[in-house]
C-alpha cells in the first residue's frame, strides 16, 4: 500500500508539472488535426525523432543549414523541404527530463489510414540524422542553392554558392529521421493520436 501511495504522488506532481504544457499541446494538436493552423516544431533546446512509413513529396529540395537553439550554439543541419507532401503512418517523439519524476516521452502518432495519410504544405524539416529508401523523379544533384528551381525558396541561414539538390517529386520508405525543427505552411494531422509515457519510449 505505501509503494501505491508513492506511486500517487508522483503521478501528482508529474501532473502539476506537465499538465498546462500538454494541455497546450493537445490544443495545438486538435487545431492541426482539423487544418486550422499553419505548424512549427522548431528548436527548443531538444532534438525529436520521426518516423514515417511512407513519405510522398512534390517539388522537393535538400541544403545545408544551420539552426540556433536556446543555448546561442549553431548547430549544423541538413533542410529537406517539400512544396507538399502526404505521408503516412507518421510518429513523433520527443523524451523531456521531468524534475524530482524523470523522463517522460510525448508521442503523437498521426496518418494510420493509408487512404487518409498526413499532408503537409511548404514543409521544412531541419535534420541531423536520415535513414530511408529514396527513390526520386527528375533529381538534379550539385546544383547552387542560389538557383534552386523546385521546391520552396530557402528561407534562411545559407551559403551563397553552396551545395544543393532538387527534384521533381521523391518517395521516402521506411522513413527515420532525428531534427532540431519542422515548420510547414499547413500541417494536417488525421487520426491524432497524444500520449506520454513513463521513460524512454521513442519512435525508434
Amino acid at each position: 500500500m505505501e509503494s501505491q501511495a508513492r506511486g500517487g504522488t508522483r503521478w501528482r506532481r508529474f501532473g502539476l508539472v506537465m499538465v498546462p504544457g500538454v494541455a497546450a499541446t493537445a490544443a495545438i494538436g486538435i487545431a492541426l488535426a482539423q487544418g486550422a493552423l499553419a505548424a512549427s516544431f522548431s528548436v527548443s533546446g531538444q532534438q525529436f525523432k520521426v518516423s514515417v512509413r511512407q513519405l510522398v513529396g512534390e517539388g522537393f529540395n535538400q541544403y545545408g543549414s544551420f539552426v540556433t537553439p536556446p543555448d546561442g550554439r549553431d548547430r549544423p543541419v541538413a533542410v529537406s523541404a517539400f512544396d507538399h507532401a502526404e505521408l503516412n503512418e507518421l510518429c513523433q517523439s520527443v523524451v523531456i527530463p521531468v524534475p524530482l519524476f524523470g523522463d517522460v516521452t510525448v508521442k503523437i502518432n498521426a496518418g494510420s489510414d493509408p487512404n487518409n495519410p498526413v499532408d503537409a504544405q511548404n514543409l521544412f524539416i531541419d535534420l541531423t540524422q536520415l535513414d530511408a529508401d529514396a527513390e526520386f523523379r527528375n533529381i538534379d544533384i550539385g546544383v547552387s542553392v542560389d538557383e534552386l528551381t523546385r521546391g520552396p525558396d530557402p528561407v534562411r541561414n545559407t551559403l551563397p554558392g553552396s551545395f544543393a539538390q532538387q527534384a521533381e517529386s521523391v518517395t521516402l520508405s521506411q522513413v527515420e529521421q532525428t531534427a532540431w525543427g519542422t515548420q510547414a505552411g499547413t500541417f494536417t494531422l488525421n487520426d491524432l493520436s497524444l500520449r506520454l509515457h513513463r521513460g524512454s519510449n521513442e519512435c525508434f
